[in-house]
């Protein structure tokens, strides 16, 4: 009975650690999403996710730490959409517009990812080991391959399969990153920022398109 009796309270106690974790994450998510990880100060995130400071310090130590976390759970929805347009059967053509329409709709949601990621990768180059370990981390392969065949069909343009995969990621992701400045530029508030990432989705695609496209 005692045995029993202690497996439940495990269980139980396990069941706890995982919700006051998800509560955590979800917590520091949206705070992160509204003030960025330099405006976010984690008695908010305790506020938020309704609990003690020392009780977020209990799960992570650091501010980083966490800001990692929240990072690497959003990635992984994200990395299995980007991995599964790649490699499906559709078209160039199509794999470009679904990349572009899906990527931007996830960034739209999680704005500081593209900027964590910069963050990390000039602090700690090995960060990307991290990421890349994840089983749906985007594989080129079949797209390389079908952008060599698409050219020797004289569907596409004669052009490098890298070089076209690393034009339409910049041009989804510069946006983001570089969000301020945009901003000042083109002399847009935040809702019309926000249009214009919609359009994009559909402007990077037709650029892109028809620059290779024969």
């Amino acid at each position: 009975m005692l045995t029993i009796w202690l497996n439940q309270v495990v269980r139980y106690m396990s069941a706890k650690d995982q919700n006051t974790e998800k509560k955590i994450l979800n917590a520091a998510e949206s705070i992160f999403q509204r003030k960025g990880m330099d405006g976010a100060r984690m008695q908010e995130i305790a506020d938020e996710a309704g609990i003690n400071k020392a009780m977020l310090h209990y799960y992570y130590k650091s501010k980083q730490l966490l800001f990692g976390a929240v990072f690497i759970k959003a990635f992984s929805l994200l990395a299995p959409q980007l991995n599964a347009i790649l490699n499906d059967d559709s078209t160039i053509e199509i794999k470009i517009r679904n990349f572009a329409n899906n990527y931007i709709s996830f960034i739209s949601k999680h704005p500081y990812i593209p900027s964590f990621i910069i963050m990390e990768l000039n602090k700690n180059p090995d960060f990307v080991l991290k990421i890349k370990s994840n089983p749906n981390f985007p594989n080129l392969k079949k797209f390389n391959k079908q952008v060599e065949k698409e050219v020797e069909n004289k569907i596409l343009k004669p052009i490098n399969s890298q070089q076209l995969f690393m034009n339409i990621i910049s041009m989804c992701i510069f946006p983001f990153v570089a969000s301020p400045l945009v901003k000042a530029l083109l002399d847009v508030n935040d809702k019309d920022y926000q249009l214009l990432m919609e359009a994009r989705k559909i402007e990077i695609a037709n650029f892109i398109i028809d620059a290779i496209k024969i």
